[in-house]
């Protein structure tokens, strides 16, 4: 997914100024993410804008703001936002998360963060900071987070299987719990390597079953699963 551009069902997302490029796992979580017909969704890191221009495909009355802070990248994730038929219902701002101020709580949070620590970074700093968590530190996203959802709100994020543990850790010392854990497969016989959250303010009362998701066939073709989550978004489904 290397282009300098990535054709959608119903929009087209220009990246050749975004450090990170269209992503399974941004697709992922557009596709899964969701509350009952939300009016105002959050998209924390919004990169090309491809989440929250799924989001608003998905959610025709909700109004979206999409934060990013690299100022390239929001230049042109509010570029390709205006150039959707959504462009009227989401606005972009070039800022950190924790420097964001709106007086209007959300319904749905998303966010496809920073994971990798500190160490082993490159010499491009935008990746860096698109790619490390020491930009928004997994305490600071829950924490903000938390001050914006609405009480009956949701929050979905995705991250790697291994950070899954220390980040539940986290969201429930700020009082955010998990709803659904979706976890992730290349295929089959493959490890999990992804997995979807969906936290609240109230917990349930049992701990939720994690549910499967694989990808692929051992043959390589998309599972039946996969298939009805990119339908209506990707070309060809």
């Amino acid at each position: 997914m290397g282009n300098s551009w990535f054709q959608f069902q119903q929009f087209r997302v220009h990246q050749d100024r975004c450090a990170m490029k269209i992503s399974t796992d941004a697709v992922l979580l557009g596709a899964l993410a969701g509350h009952d017909s939300p009016k105002h969704i959050l998209d924390v890191g919004t990169g090309t804008g491809v989440l929250a221009l799924m989001l608003a495909q998905r959610f025709p009355t909700a109004r979206l703001t999409a934060l990013e802070i690299d100022p390239d990248a929001a230049d042109q994730a509010e570029e390709n936002c205006k150039a959707s038929s959504f462009g009227n219902r989401i606005t972009i701002k070039a800022s950190r998360f924790q420097d964001f101020f709106e007086p209007q709580a959300f319904d749905l949070i998303v966010s496809n963060p920073p994971y990798f620590p500190n160490h082993l970074k490159s010499s491009d700093t935008k990746r860096n900071r698109a790619l490390h968590a020491d930009e928004l530190p997994f305490e600071e996203l829950l924490l903000k987070t938390k001050a914006l959802l609405l009480p009956e709100g949701r929050f979905w994020v995705i991250l790697p299987s291994g950070q899954i543990p220390t980040f539940l850790s986290l969201a429930e010392g700020q009082g955010l719990y998990p709803i659904q854990r979706i976890q992730v497969k290349d295929a089959p016989a493959k490890n999990v390597f992804r997995e979807v959250l969906e936290l609240a303010h109230t917990p349930l009362s049992l701990a939720p079953f994690p549910q499967e998701i694989c990808l692929k066939e051992e043959d390589g073709t998309f599972t039946a699963a996969y298939a009805s989550l990119l339908s209506g978004f990707l070309l060809g489904f």
